[in-house]
């Protein structure tokens, strides 16, 4: 009987081929877990899309100081890829960034055989950062994301105002400013592209000065258990007081923290680099920060390191301004000859025509600096003097209604209360029931 085909010899059993068969099997499992990306051949097509929340699962991509206003785009999976200039970026099922064999942080491109990992070839998690998946890891493994930390100016990976500046300016009432010709540029320059309100109330009774004003900017009251701030005397052990319900504290206690900086004119030698001692025409008074104890110390000690490291001559702002060394928080306090309060000593008789040369000359590098970053320019006045309650308040910035005025009742606590919103922190129970300054801002501007 014939066979129609002959029978094939018997040959050796493949053992080679069958464990690389093995292997690529493993891989094929491991890609679908998310371990590895086996990129397919002549797969041209390009990486999906990465998704624009942060981590689809609950991991923080922070920003690095090359990009800050841009929140790490995370896919689905959680293996994070780098993206150029710094912030965090995800390619979908915990592959590396740019599925398909891409580098991370580059566009389409050729596929990485044998599975890239982020950080092969030396790509890096933003310019001169750690490689992407630290120590050279494949990309997803475990689920981690390689987080590049902000550097102590730089804003979390929050949507929203980023940068805030409050100045404070003295002693006048709306009625003194709105419409005032000595104050060309306020009126001429600032209020038809920003936004006023013209009910802005001072919460306090006539006759109470400046410096408890500024302790409620911080606080939203003037009363603690320990104290009731009601004249306007340097910071003593008397004083000052031990509550930590303000908001410096607050940012200082955040995750992260928020950073602040308070920029005061006129500091010098006598005044301390804490500056608790007015001197010339730098007034303690209108320094909040140095009334707390946890700030300045107990007591308020000229030479208090932690208190000096939050506080700048006003002379420095230009070119913090320029280098991007801000803090997120910058209090402003111009000195008493810039600030529209007046002295015999300074020159010119004209307070406000004065101070409105002053902003005038030192805006247009805040303003611009706003602008480009998302920031926002809070220019209130501590109280007004003859009679009224109301006094100027004026905000400046790229989030703000364009030659708005507000008639929304406000007051200290209202600033205090928007600053903590901006921020993510909790409210103080002293401005609960304060009215925000939501008015002033586009829709969905504050949270």
């Amino acid at each position: 009987m014939q066979y129609r085909h002959a029978p094939r010899p018997a040959r050796p059993f493949p053992v080679a081929s069958a464990f690389a068969a093995l292997a690529l099997s493993s891989v094929a499992l491991l890609a679908c877990n998310g371990q590895i990306a086996t990129p397919a051949q002549n797969d041209d097509r390009p990486p999906p899309p990465a998704s624009s929340d942060a981590g689809s699962n609950g991991q923080t991509a922070f920003p690095s100081s090359n990009d800050r206003r841009d929140a790490g785009a995370s896919g689905a999976g959680g293996a994070t890829g780098a993206r150029d200039g710094g912030a965090l970026s995800t390619g979908a099922g915990g592959a590396p960034a740019g599925t398909g064999g891409a580098p991370a942080g580059a566009g389409p491109g050729p596929a990485g055989t044998g599975g890239a990992r982020a950080g092969t070839g030396g790509a890096q998690a933003g310019t001169g950062g750690p490689r992407a998946g630290t120590g050279g890891a494949p990309a997803g493994t475990g689920g981690a994301t390689a987080v590049v930390p902000p550097d102590a100016g730089a804003p979390p990976a929050r949507a929203g105002i980023q940068y805030v500046f409050v100045i404070a300016m003295e002693n006048e009432p709306a009625a003194a400013i709105y419409g005032s010709a000595s104050a060309p540029y306020i009126n001429g320059q600032l209020l038809p592209r920003y936004a006023r309100a013209t009910a802005f109330a001072d919460p306090l009774p006539d006759g109470i000065p400046s410096e408890p004003h500024y302790i409620w900017m911080e606080a939203g009251t003037n009363k603690f258990s320990d104290v009731t701030f009601t004249g306007d005397g340097d910071p003593s052990a008397s004083n000052s007081t031990a509550s930590t319900a303000h908001l410096s504290t607050q940012m200082d206690h955040a995750t992260p923290p928020v950073t602040w900086l308070s920029y005061q004119e006129g500091l010098n030698s006598s005044t301390g680099a804490c500056p608790v001692r007015s001197s010339g025409f730098y007034a303690g008074k209108h320094d909040p920060f140095i009334f707390f104890r946890d700030v300045a110390g107990s007591p308020p000690s000229a030479s208090n390191a932690a208190c000096a490291a939050h506080h700048r001559p006003y002379t420095a702002l230009a070119q913090d301004l320029k280098a991007k060394t801000v803090a997120r928080y910058n209090f402003i306090s111009p000195d008493i000859c810039h600030d529209m309060h007046g002295d015999s000593s300074c020159p010119g008789s004209d307070d406000i025509r004065t101070g409105d040369d002053w902003l005038r000359a030192e805006l247009p590098a805040l303003l611009d600096f706003v602008n480009a970053n998302d920031g926002v320019i809070f220019l209130v006045w501590d109280e007004p003097e003859g009679g009224s309650s109301l006094v100027p308040f004026v905000v400046m910035g790229p989030r703000v209604k364009t030659g708005y005025t507000g008639s929304v009742a406000y007051d200290h606590g209202s600033l205090l209360k928007t600053v903590e919103e901006i921020f993510g922190l909790p409210i103080l129970p002293t401005v609960a029931a304060t009215n925000d300054l939501a008015d002033l801002f586009v829709a969905g501007s504050l949270r």
